[in-house]
């Protein structure tokens, strides 16, 4: 059996990767990961994937010519996007009789490479090409386009029966570990997510399958056009919408800055989080499987994944483990299996997208927001002028190199944001008891605090001294108190609580943990990440509240664990500064 990806070793039976020719987990014999490349044959013009090294062929598989080694991967390049490309080279329709396919940068006209520089997306307004593209459009046929993808699904015929076999075993190998019930699919509306969709049906041939599509609200317009369109023609499946209501990421953006390479809240807000609450609505305490879309050729980060993930490190959302059908395929294998299978699919690519998400995504890179100008002109601009206006606000001196160069996606930290205050735990050692500290609160000591403390055990306003307002939080095994908290009074601070720890073996590492809890008391912006990080659906942010249920929460302490969540508060890897304290 065929694996593809990289060249390491992999376990069929524990679908994991490995260094080892036998596996240190079962001891059964593991397999290569083998590599592909992408080969061209002159004479049909088209792409043939074959497997790097691969003596066997060497030839076309439809003129039986010499093909030869073009690139390591390939995307299509359709009629829109190929006017567009000759509009800026002022060509119009130049290529229109040719194969044309992309790499990066790198536009490939039959079989010839061109390389594209981010100054060729410079050399005219939006409004100029926005007007040439409606002139040209009733021209724009795609007859050449579809003679060339028909000779391209021929070649590689072979190619695309050995991966949907391998993908089908790989999805009924994992799915006969659980009740049909609780498998899912993560649907995002991109190509990945559409195909590793058609698989699960198809392997396990079940079209009432449940698609959860994480709704940010800040998705293409092409995503929610294809949504709809996917809903109507496949009618058996349960489509289920995860959106979260109770936030506008214009205004979260006004108050703790636009999102970032390293700093990307808007997936927890706005994604994962309410993927979570689609859970822990309909699966509760139910161990759910989730096929997504996730290939490792894709990025650096992904690459570190694994094909299977259920480890409380590596998964977003606790409930669920995940696997990744397609996750050795290469884009040119999507778009194969696409066009053999003549599956509906997001517009966006037509565009000139490679990637679809957040049309405001800080991964994008320069031809996706090249395309978005063109193609959402209103939404780009509201969205280049609020950029700039952030900026100014944070002292950059110069805002229209700051936000032109992208130099904003490589933002860190919440410098020149006022938010900042709010994740600095500020707090002084208490001169009169040992092992007390008194915090400062950015507002009053309330239920909502109290009940930050659910995850050291059992929260008791009863047992604590009624004149002090002092509650006493106990042991949940041992029903001995730990930690005492009052309100107290401070020169320094407008609010204060102090906390006294006690009975425990390290003072230092429980009042870090309660640090935490001062920090998310002060800083929560609802980003729904700890929703997301409690396995046992004990965290909900409720009535604009964050709330833990004490009959749910099994003391774990995964939400005031750095080792899964650094600093307690998402928002402290948002907000913190240099001077952070």
């Amino acid at each position: 059996m065929l694996i593809l990806g990289v060249s390491e070793l992999w376990c069929r039976k524990c679908n994991h990767e490995t260094g080892n020719s036998t596996c240190e987990l079962c001891g059964a014999v593991t397999e290569p990961v083998i590599p592909t490349e992408v080969c061209w044959c002159d004479s049909c013009n088209i792409p043939v994937i074959r497997e790097v090294n691969d003596i066997h062929l060497t030839n076309c598989p439809i003129c039986n010519n010499k093909i030869h080694y073009l690139c390591a991967d390939l995307r299509p390049v359709f009629p829109e996007e190929r006017l567009l490309f000759e509009i800026l080279l002022d060509t119009p329709f130049k290529y229109k009789e040719c194969s044309v396919w992309a790499n990066a940068n790198r536009y490939y006209i039959n079989g010839k490479p061109k390389a594209v520089t981010s100054k060729l997306y410079h050399k005219y307004n939006s409004e100029y090409i926005i007007e040439k593209l409606r002139g040209y459009k009733n021209e724009n046929t795609y007859d050449v386009f579809k003679k060339y993808i028909s000779l391209f699904i021929h070649a590689n015929t072979q190619r695309v029966r050995l991966i949907i076999a391998e993908a089908h075993e790989f999805i009924r190998k994992e799915a006969e570990k659980y009740p049909i019930t609780s498998v899912v699919i993560s649907f995002s509306g991109g190509k990945d997510s559409t195909v590793s969709a058609d698989l699960a049906v198809k392997a396990l041939s079940e079209p009432s399958l449940v698609h959860i599509f994480g709704n940010t609200t800040l998705e293409m317009p092409t995503t929610y056009e294809y949504a709809e369109r996917f809903r109507k023609s496949n009618p058996k499946a349960i489509f289920r919408i995860a959106v979260n209501r109770e936030q506008d990421f214009a205004k979260v953006c006004e108050d703790i800055g636009p999102p970032a390479r390293m700093m990307r809240w808007c997936c927890s807000m706005f994604k994962t989080g309410p993927i979570t609450r689609i859970f822990n609505r309909y699966y509760r305490d139910k161990n759910i499987l989730t096929f997504y879309g996730i290939r490792r050729c894709e990025s650096v980060s992904r690459s570190k994944y694994n094909r299977v993930e259920d480890n409380a490190e590596s998964v977003k959302i606790q409930k669920q483990k995940v696997a990744a059908p397609i996750f050795y395929w290469t884009d040119l294998e999507v778009w194969l299996y696409i066009f053999s299978e003549g599956i509906d699919f997001n517009d966006g690519y037509r565009l000139g997208y490679d990637r679809i998400g957040c049309w405001l995504c800080p991964n994008g890179n320069a031809r996706s927001e090249f395309l978005t100008s063109i193609y959402m002109p209103e939404q780009y601009k509201k969205w280049h002028d609020f950029l700039l206006d952030f900026a100014t606000r944070i002292g950059k001196p110069d805002p229209d190199v700051y936000v032109d160069t992208g130099k904003w996606k490589a933002r860190q930290g919440g410098n020149g944001v006022k938010a900042a205050e709010d994740v600095k735990i500020r707090y002084t050692n208490c001169t009169t008891e040992e092992h007390a500290r008194i915090y400062r609160l950015n507002r009053i000591m309330n239920d909502e605090f109290l009940n930050m403390l659910t995850p050291f055990g059992i929260v008791s306003k009863e047992l604590g001294r009624k004149l002090l307002n002092e509650v006493i939080v106990l042991d949940e095994r041992t029903n001995t108190p730990i930690i005492s908290i009052a309100p107290f009074g401070h020169s320094d601070y407008d609010y204060a609580v102090k906390v006294k720890t006690m009975n425990v073996a390290n003072h230092d590492d429980l009042q870090r943990m309660v640090g935490y809890q001062v920090r998310k008391f002060n800083a929560c912006r609802k980003c729904l990440k700890c929703e997301s990080l409690c396995r046992f659906g004990a965290i909900s942010i409720s009535s604009g509240e964050y709330h833990i249920d004490s009959k749910k929460c099994k003391h774990c302490k995964m939400c005031v664990t750095a080792k899964y969540l650094d600093g307690g508060c998402l928002m402290d890897k948002y907000l913190k500064t240099k001077e952070h304290s």
